[in-house]
């Protein structure tokens, strides 16, 4: 019987659409800062949208450089409208410290943002990513931190500022 070192995982991923919110680089004790975003999911009827947001670690190289080209326009109040993977959704709880609620207790949404797939500003789609096939799928490598980075690279199709 041979034995494998090779580590093997189950992935959770969530696809959707969303608008782009608190792009922002969060400091860590030890080691780097990492960039997070909070993504406003959106779900249910095309009449009655509801939002369910997902605070995000932007994992991998590519979703890193697309989120940093965002964090203008979110900044200047224009709606950044993206289409995401989101991997491993898991909640965090929390108690309330101020406000209405105070000392009650509430929930997170937290996971990591791992491929935008197209963004809009205000409407105008400044990127799409490459269109993906078997081949450009096998050629996927990973980041270190689970992300997904492709072989091929996307062609910005405006400025997103």
């Amino acid at each position: 019987m041979t034995q494998s070192n090779e580590s093997k995982f189950f992935d959770l991923h969530t696809t959707g659409i969303g608008y782009l919110n608190r792009i922002r680089e969060v400091p860590v004790r030890k080691g780097p800062a990492f960039l997070a975003c909070t993504v406003a999911a959106l779900h249910g009827s095309a009449d009655d949208v509801e939002y369910s947001y997902i605070d995000c670690k932007v994992a991998g190289a590519e979703a890193q450089k697309l989120v940093r080209r965002c964090k203008e326009a979110v900044d200047a109040g224009k709606k950044v409208l993206v289409s995401f993977k989101i991997g491993d959704i898991w909640t965090d709880p929390f108690i309330y410290q101020n406000g209405d609620k105070k000392g009650q207790p509430g929930a997170q949404l937290k996971g990591r943002l791992l491929f935008i797939g197209r963004i809009s500003v205000d409407g105008d789609e400044v990127y799409r990513a490459p269109e993906r096939n078997a081949s450009s799928d096998k050629a996927d490598q990973s980041d270190g931190d689970g992300a997904e980075t492709s072989s091929e690279t996307a062609t910005p199709l405006s400025s997103v500022a």
